[in-house]
Parts: structure tokens; C-alpha cells; sequence
């Protein structure tokens, strides 16, 4: 049975939900068209970095709007994941899929008990010269991972940010425009190399995840709380690595 047709009406709840979090959910956008049928490395990667773009791109417009990117941070992130993404998606091209989604599972797991695990930054923010040297070092880390596995890298991005003193409203408004810039590099990498778009479905897809991402920015930027934002993204990785590690892992 093709279920591919749901596809649009889930996306939507995760846009609504990630872009909250300044992520682009590829994180669960590759796995579930991946059990929908879709061949992991030509067909859910490509697609589901282009809804990365899409949620992320959405919610980082709405966040530059209401003066919440903070971008003596973002830039250096995202040059950095820009020029790392290509390498990671070589890397991507000569592993096979297991190991790759056992790195995606873990990867995922590890952001999550970061948030959920109750640990505060010391006092203080950093200077502008470290969260330079963060966002250089950090960023081309992240770039080659996110380009290799399918993400635009906000689990991390994230909590990097809060480690460096950033609230958690201003970290994911932050993140958003980082994972825009590092899954446009993804995305167009995967494109021009191993992509075999469904048109139909691609489209559905996009036009789903983007108001899902409206809605979500929106109400994100104007009543969400910073502790509620850190609970939300912190059970929400943890399910998914959980449910990679069991079905496509434990039970293959």
C-alpha cells in the first residue's frame, strides 16, 4: 500500500513543532519517507534536506522579522557549514546506509540528553571573539555531519548556543538561519549528484511544510516560553533515535 499520501499532513505537525525549535526536522522528515518506501540515499535524503530548507528558511524569515537572530553568531556558523556540507555529502556517497543511520540515530540521541538533562551554561555570555572561533570550529564539524547524514545540524546548533550563553528563544531563532544556510548546501550537493525527484510528492510536501513552519515561527516568536522550547526538542530527538535504533537497527 503506497503511503506517501500522508505525507503532507504529517509534515505539517513537524514543521509546526521544529520550527519552533530552530530545526528544520529532516531529522524526522528522511526516516518516515525512508519507511514510506522512498530509497534513502537518492530519494528521502534529497527531499527531506529540501524540507530542512524550506521549515527552516520559513521560521528564520519570521524570526529576522521580530529581531531574534542573533547574527555575530549565526555568520560564522553558517559560512563555516557551507563550505564543510559538500564533504559530508561525499562521505554520505561511499558509506553504506546502516552505519548511517546508526551515526543518525546516535547523533540525535546525544542533543536530546543534553537538553533533557538539566545543565546550565556558567554565568556569562561568551565574547565575541569565542563565539567567532564556536561558530568557525563548531560549524565546520557540524557542516561535514549534516551534509553526510541529512541534517541541517539544529540539535546541535542549539545547544551550542545555549552552552554559549544564548537564551533558548534567541538559540533556536539563531539556529533556524544556520540550518537554512548549511541544508541549502546540503541539498543542492545531494541535487546535483545521487537526487531522483517525484515532482508530485515534492511539491505536496513543501507546500505542507511551509505553513506548517508559519504557524509554528509565529507562535514560537510571540508566547512560547524558553523551558517549554528545551522540553519539547529534548523528548521529541529522543523518540526519534529511539525509534531509528529499534526498527531499522535492532529489527533489521
Amino acid at each position: 500500500m503506497n503511503t506517501l499520501y500522508l505525507a503532507p499532513p504529517i509534515f505539517f505537525v513537524i514543521a509546526f513543532v521544529f520550527s519552533m525549535l530552530g530545526m528544520g526536522g529532516s531529522q524526522l522528515y528522511i526516516p518516515i519517507l525512508y519507511w514510506m518506501g522512498l530509497d534513502f540515499k537518492t530519494e528521502a535524503v534529497p527531499l527531506g534536506m529540501l524540507l530542512n530548507v524550506v521549515n527552516s528558511g520559513s521560521a528564520a524569515f519570521t524570526y529576522w522579522r521580530k529581531k531574534l537572530i542573533i547574527w555575530n553568531v549565526a555568520i560564522p556558523f553558517a559560512i563555516s557549514m557551507i563550505i564543510f556540507a559538500p564533504l559530508g555529502v561525499w562521505l554520505n556517497i561511499q558509506l553504506p546506509v546502516k552505519p548511517l543511520l546508526i551515526f543518525f540515530a546516535l547523533f540525535t540521541a546525544a542533543a536530546a540528553v543534553l537538553m533533557l538533562s538539566g545543565w546550565k551554561p556558567k554565568q556569562g555570555e561568551m565574547s565575541s571573539r569565542g563565539r567567532i572561533i564556536l561558530g568557525l570550529t563548531s560549524g565546520s564539524g557540524l557542516g561535514t555531519v549534516a551534509g553526510m547524514i541529512g541534517r541541517g545540524g539544529g540539535s546541535f546548533v542549539v545547544p551550542l548556543l545555549y552552552i554559549a550563553g544564548l537564551e533558548t528563544k534567541f538559540a533556536a531563532a539563531t539556529s533556524a538561519f544556520v540550518v537554512t544556510c548549511s541544508g541549502i548546501s546540503s541539498f543542492i550537493s545531494h541535487l546535483a549528484t545521487a537526487a531522483h525527484p517525484n515532482w508530485g510528492v515534492w511539491i505536496a510536501t513543501v507546500l505542507s511544510v511551509f505553513l506548517g513552519s508559519q504557524l509554528g515561527s509565529r507562535l514560537m516568536a510571540g508566547k512560547m516560553k524558553s523551558r517549554a522550547i528545551k522540553q519539547v526538542f529534548g523528548w521529541v530527538l529522543l523518540g526519534v533515535a529511539a525509534l531509528i535504533i529499534i526498527k531499522d537497527v535492532i529489527l533489521q
